[in-house]
């Protein structure tokens, strides 16, 4: 048996000498969590650069794309008459994975200026340095998305399913923001520097435009419709737009929230893998 002396409170006992993985003389996993997370949000008011382009780029995008592209909801079959309704979503699930890799910037740098050395030496649960960055990344996103739908409602879409579509086009922006977060603190962790951040956006942007972010799956041909039409990306891209393509049902919703669950769970393991081999 060890004693581990607190300057805040009473020396606490903690047998085997080490820390439980769940609570540490800084804290619970969830309070630990949410003190990462608000240092992670302190940022945007610190380093307003880093956040501003991640809120902008996809308003651009779906005022770019709904203008530039207005003509498809011309096609035969083509669910909406309103581009903008399209795209919106698209927009909406662009801002979410921008939230995450955002994460992942800030991640790398704390380990080059050697402040992460510093949390990890931290009497706190390891489990907080992926799930802090990762709350952080969901309020990022609420931000995002909730400025993303104003506009585009400003500049004419239209909800068709209800409240219920605004609550899937919330989890899909959940869901694409933890993957995300998992996949940016993953590579942060393995490559440890500025390299990473080229990877975290390749790869995104690849992942999100192989799907049917610009037109239907009926209309795409070739190795473009093969891809799209496997890639897990394009069932998300389904659910975020069930409430802007019509009513919202199970059938246009299962599949994201099937997508959501695997890429998600897969993205944490590969972060939490990138967090143990660190420094090994």
């Amino acid at each position: 048996m060890t004693t581990i002396v607190n300057s805040a409170g009473p020396s606490r006992p903690v047998s085997g000498g080490s820390f439980d993985h769940t609570s540490a003389p800084g804290g619970t996993v969830l309070r630990s969590s949410a003190g990462l997370a608000i240092r992670g949000l302190r940022s945007i008011r610190r380093l307003p650069s880093a956040f501003i382009p991640a809120l902008m780029m996809p308003i651009v995008q779906a005022i770019a794309f709904s203008g530039t592209f207005f003509a498809i909801t011309k096609i035969p079959g083509f669910p909406t008459d309103r581009s903008i309704n399209w795209y919106l979503p698209l927009a909406c699930c662009m801002g979410a994975g921008f939230s995450g890799i955002g994460i992942g910037f800030s991640t790398i740098r704390d380990l080059e200026t050697g402040f992460f050395d510093r949390l990890r030496m931290a009497p706190t649960p390891t489990a907080s340095l992926i799930l802090g960055p990762l709350f952080g990344a969901w309020i990022r996103m609420m931000i995002v998305v909730t400025s993303v739908l104003a506009v585009g409602f400003a500049i004419g879409a239209r909800l068709t399913g209800g409240v219920l579509g605004i609550v899937n086009l919330y989890i899909a922006g959940f869901g694409v923001a933890t993957v995300a977060s998992g996949w940016a603190l993953g590579l942060a962790y393995r490559l440890k520097d500025m390299r990473a951040a080229a990877l975290m956006q390749l790869t995104f942007f690849n992942a999100i435009f192989l799907t049917n972010a610009q037109a239907p799956l009926f209309v795409m041909s070739g190795w473009l419709h093969t891809i799209a039409r496997v890639n897990p990306f394009t069932n998300i891209l389904r659910l975020a737009r069930t409430g802007f393509l019509g009513t919202v049902t199970w059938d246009d919703t299962w599949g994201g929230l099937v997508a959501i669950a695997g890429m998600g769970a897969a993205a944490m393991y590969f972060a939490w893998r990138g967090l143990r081999e660190l420094g090994n």
